[in-house]
C-alpha cells in the first residue's frame, strides 16, 4: 500500500523546538560536508518498475533506500525503504511483480518547504536533519542528496553514514 510522508527534508515551524540544536559530534566534523561522507551515487527507479527490480538492485549494491523518480521528468516522487518493502512482501501486502507505485512512500510537496541537502551541506546541518531539528520534529534515517536546484538526485546519505564518518575521525 502506497504511503505518503511530508518529505525527507521538510522544514517545520520553529515552535516545534524552543531549544537550538546542539550537535553531539560537531568537534569531529571540523568543516566537513556531505561530500566528505562520499555517498554512493543514487539508484533511482520509476513507479512502474516491478518491486522485484528494486529488491535485486538494492541487494546488489547493499543499499537500504532507493529513490523513485518520474520516468519522463526525473522529478523526485518518493522512495522505497528496502526493510519496509521486504516486510510488505512477507505480510502479503505487495507481491514482487507489483509496480513500485504500490509500495513506495510518496513525498507531499504542496505547501511544504524542504531543506535541501546537497554535497555542500555541513555535517552539523545533516545531523540536525537526522535528529528532527529541521523537519517536523521527526527523526529521519536518511536524506536525499540533490543539487542546489533540486533537479538531480545525487545520492542518499543515511544516519549510519554519518555515524561511520564520526567513528573514523578522531575527536
Amino acid at each position: 500500500m502506497a504511503q505518503t510522508v511530508q518529505g525527507t527534508a521538510h522544514v517545520g515551524p520553529s515552535s516545534l523546538t524552543d531549544q537550538p540544536f546542539v550537535s553531539k559530534w560537531s568537534s569531529r566534523y571540523r568543516g566537513a560536508t556531505v561530500q566528505d561522507l562520499e555517498p554512493p551515487s543514487a539508484l533511482s527507479l520509476n513507479p512502474s518498475d516491478p518491486i522485484s527490480l528494486a529488491l535485486i538492485s538494492a541487494f546488489e549494491r547493499d543499499y537500504t533506500h532507493l529513490t523513485i523518480v518520474d520516468s519522463a521528468t526525473r522529478a523526485l516522487l518518493g522512495y522505497i525503504a528496502i526493510p519496509a518493502l521486504q516486510a510488505q512482501i512477507d505480510s502479503g501486502t505487495v507481491q514482487p511483480e507489483d509496480p513500485l507505485s504500490k509500495a513506495m512512500v510518496r513525498f507531499q510537496r504542496r505547501g511544504k518547504k524542504y531543506k535541501i541537502i546537497s554535497l555542500d551541506t555541513p555535517l552539523e546541518e545533516l545531523e540536525e536533519f537526522f535528529e528532527g531539528g529541521s523537519s517536523d520534529g521527526q527523526k529521519q534515517e536518511f536524506a536525499v542528496v540533490t543539487d542546489e536546484a533540486r533537479r538531480f538526485v545525487l545520492g542518499v546519505a543515511t544516519r549510519g553514514d554519518l555515524e561511520e564518518f564520526v567513528k573514523r575521525r578522531p575527536a
